[in-house]
């Protein structure tokens, strides 16, 4: 097998890992949420820190070295249209992780708490998961991209 196969291997398996993690806690989290047991969301909340760290933290650091080295293999200029709008779509949506881990990490100890206690959880838990979700937004959709941009590799 090629260099260049076990590279996009890993690149495509660790890309699958990356969106299905995030898309999975989002769904998670969300009905958690949404059903409002406290006992429930802070059990959900303490899975989603851990896949993060589990899955998410590899994948995100997999993904560039891999991307780089593919395109060192066949000769492909970083500076390539295509190349450059998927790192800044990825910075985009990395950018939007890095709040999202401090939040998730507040939420966890906020439900945490408010399970222990067995109390409602606080105002601030609240207003984080929506900023939790609304930063998730332009990160989904420019993984999206990602995506579609590695499929298709435009030449504009």
């Amino acid at each position: 097998m090629s260099i260049y196969l076990v590279l996009k291997s890993a690149h495509i398996l660790s890309a699958f890992l990356l969106f299905g993690t995030g898309l999975g806690s989002a769904f998670y989290k969300y009905m958690s949420y949404r059903g409002g047991q406290v006992a429930a969301i802070a059990e959900t909340d303490r899975l989603v820190v851990l896949a993060d760290w589990l899955f998410t933290t590899p994948t995100i650091l997999i993904q560039p070295l891999t991307g780089v080295a593919m395109l060192w293999v066949i000769g492909l200029p970083i500076t390539t249209p295509w190349v450059m709008l998927t790192f800044a779509l990825y910075l985009l949506a990395g950018l939007c992780w890095l709040p999202v881990v401090w939040l998730q990490l507040r939420m966890k100890a906020l439900s945490r708490q408010a399970a222990a206690d067995n109390a409602p959880l606080p105002d601030s838990y609240h207003r984080y998961s929506r900023y939790w979700f609304w930063l998730g937004v332009p990160a989904f959709f420019a993984m999206l991209a990602v995506v579609g941009l590695m499929v298709f590799k435009p030449y504009f």
